[in-house]
């Protein structure tokens, strides 16, 4: 392999867009298997009463991430995430005003490898969305296992990440007053083992359970479409039926992660690494579908409102597709 190593005349700026990038990217690969290393360490060592305190208050903080969470908006707000926000860059568009006085279900597609808009849009301020969606407050949800991580699971609650079980998601969309957005990677972590370059793949057409909560509490739902999210990674061919994807998908009926085997450039070359390339990502934030509150949905009234959904979500597609690199000719795919 030819290596393409960066310039050395690459200005600052540049430089610090790595850098805030490179540890988005180490947080979401190594953060959690450090915090956790580190919690044992101190346990064993002399400071174990430090660790037997953390322990206590973990007991004590257990049902945080499902009754809210707890954002720290110095943190949302750090420049940091401005820098983030540069290295594609990060976009993110509204098409219509949504009223605070409803609760939301933004369901985000394509998941790519690792959710790059989705974070950067709803779990930072660095793309403005307390500006282009006043009263609105967004909580992105993650998989349940993440929150049991001591030390990891207070950092990624400080975004404003919330656990995506049943009752995380109720506790958000029963709320009085309105004001709330869940806001969903619908396909999760399969779709992740698709996400390559050119991907028009969505894992939606079996996934209804957003759409019961959203009947269940009269949430509206929003389709999201992230432009550009499946252009970050190159990623080892698997195709359905391959000994990588049926060790994958294996891998992924056990651990609940899914374990695409992705890679890009470097830090310092541009030949291979795990950061991303530097492409631009446009996240449409689309109309929303009104939904009247019912208790008890039929499975009629599911498959009504799923396929709504699907309808408002490809015509959003369509309607900014040439405007995003994609021509006329290609469309979106559900499976």
């Amino acid at each position: 392999m030819r290596l393409e190593f960066a310039p050395l005349n690459i200005p600052l700026r540049r430089r610090l867009q790595t850098t805030a990038v490179l540890q988005w990217v180490f947080s979401f690969i190594a953060l959690a298997q450090c915090c956790l290393a580190g919690f044992v360490l101190l346990l064993l060592s002399d400071w174990w009463l430090l660790a037997a305190l953390y322990a206590g208050w973990l007991w004590l903080d257990w049902d945080t991430p499902v009754s809210g969470g707890r954002r720290w908006e110095w943190l949302r707000q750090s420049s940091l995430w401005g820098l983030f926000r540069d290295y594609f860059p990060l976009k993110l568009v509204k098409t219509v005003d949504l009223d605070p006085k409803n609760n939301y279900i933004f369901g985000f597609h394509p998941h790519g490898v690792l959710v790059a808009g989705a974070f950067g849009n709803f779990c930072t301020e660095a793309t403005g969305f307390s500006e282009q969606f006043p009263g609105l407050t967004p909580h992105l949800l993650m998989l349940p296992f993440w929150f049991r991580v001591p030390l990891f699971r207070d950092y990624i609650m400080c975004g404003g990440l919330v656990s995506s079980c049943k009752a995380s998601l109720s506790h958000l969309l029963s709320r009085s007053g309105g004001g709330n957005v869940a806001v969903i990677a619908v396909g999760g972590a399969p779709e992740a083992l698709d996400a390559r370059p050119g991907a028009l793949t969505l894992q939606v057409k079996n996934r209804k359970g957003f759409i019961k909560m959203a009947l269940k509490h009269g949430a509206h739902l929003v389709p999201v479409f992230s432009f550009g999210e499946n252009e970050l990674y190159d990623q080892m061919e698997n195709p359905s039926g391959s000994t990588l994807r049926r060790v994958q998908n294996r891998l992924q009926s056990i651990m609940g992660l899914a374990l695409p085997l992705f890679h890009a450039r470097g830090v310092f070359q541009y030949s291979f690494g795990l950061m991303p390339y530097r492409k631009p990502i446009n996240t449409i934030v689309g109309g929303p579908i009104p939904v009247k509150s019912k208790p008890s949905p039929t499975n009629e009234d599911i498959e009504s409102l799923h396929e709504q959904y699907l309808q408002n979500l490809t015509d959003l597609f369509e309607t900014h597709k040439t405007e995003y690199g994609y021509s006329k000719d290609q469309h979106l795919n559900f499976t």
